[in-house]
């Protein structure tokens, strides 16, 4: 059987998604994932993928493109399965994905869906409420004839070795950076942050992507290795994985930690809820005011002057996080 399973939104929805592509890839002999342009690279990393096809749909993503008709025509002609899998958040849908499907001659496409959705869908499935992004996907999985085959936790291919990157020694990861800025802790925050830790005994290596340089150099301040704009997500992984923690909003690296097994400060801003999007699996500390006014909004900038959810946590409130995971780990 060829089997697709759909993820196409950003790096950690791709992430979230492995334990269920781990039970297709059980009872297929081909594994397609299709994903956005933002999510291969994540897409990559995950075990049981036999294949990456990348498309920029234009219902996902903050700029979403314009529709296309030769495009979605090329697509679906790409397309070759026995059976699909249409993964997606809560606040999302699945049918024009699941429509595509039908396009392509797909005979059995499964999707969790609370619209009605005619002859789209094989499986509708009714996610069960406040079900975590991974558990979801599992549920649906499992609802489609693929049930779990393992402990369900998120996992990647074996990164590779980073030593000549991150230098001898223990350490602690901060990644300052989200794709989201309403879940991103503030750069004065973070870089008070590295000088408590380091203050604390701790080394420090500072993540992030290549458009976060200037944010990252400003954070590591000369007090912390600096490793913005040098690591792909393989490299990213090794790194995460030799870290005794890791801090960070609720962005991809959060969940590339968890994958890793490496235990997560989560600076979470509760514009999304976390029993949906937290660490995954791993020991973890969520420090933000998970009541404050901007709770479940979905809001890309903050809606509260001041940033509170966030700007309420202080440098030694992760200095003792840091601590107390550490110390369980």
């Amino acid at each position: 059987m060829r089997a697709l399973v759909t993820r196409l939104d950003s790096f950690g929805d791709v992430l979230l998604a492995g334990p269920a592509v781990r039970a297709v890839a059980a009872r297929a002999d081909h594994v397609t994932l299709l994903c956005g342009p933002h999510g291969a690279p994540a897409a990559r990393l995950l075990p049981g993928v036999d294949q990456v096809i990348v498309w920029e749909s234009p219902w996902t993503g903050f700029r979403p493109s314009p529709v296309d008709r030769d495009d979605i025509d090329k697509l679906v002609a790409s397309l070759d399965a026995d059976a699909a899998l249409v993964l997606t958040s809560f606040h999302q849908s699945p049918l024009p994905t699941a429509l595509l499907l039908r396009l392509a001659g797909v005979p059995f496409v499964a999707a969790d869906s609370e619209d009605h959705p005619g002859s789209l869908l094989d499986v509708r499935h009714h996610r069960a409420p406040h079900a975590h992004e991974a558990e979801a996907a599992l549920d649906l999985a499992e609802a489609a004839g693929f049930p779990r085959v393992d402990d369900g936790r998120l996992r990647v291919l074996p990164p590779p070795a980073v030593g000549a990157l991150t230098g001898d020694g223990p350490y602690v990861v901060v990644h300052p950076g989200a794709s989201v800025p309403a879940r991103a802790w503030s750069p004065g925050r973070c870089a008070q942050a590295v000088r408590e830790l380091t203050a604390a005994g701790r080394r420090v290596v500072v993540t992030g992507g290549a458009g976060e340089r200037d944010l990252t150099a400003y954070v590591a301040g000369g007090r912390a290795l600096d490793l913005g704009g040098r690591t792909d997500a393989p490299r990213l992984a090794g790194v995460l994985a030799g870290a005794d923690c890791v801090v960070a909003g609720n962005t991809g690296p959060a969940h590339l930690a968890a994958a890793v097994g490496t235990p997560v400060v989560s600076l979470f801003a509760p514009v999304v809820p976390a029993e949906r999007w937290r660490p995954y699996g791993v020991p973890h500390l969520l420090l933000g005011d998970q009541d404050a006014p901007c709770a479940g909004s979905r809001a890309r900038r903050c809606p509260v002057p001041g940033h509170p959810c966030l700007d309420t946590v202080t440098a030694l409130d992760v200095v003792a996080a840091v601590d107390k995971l550490v110390e369980v780990a």
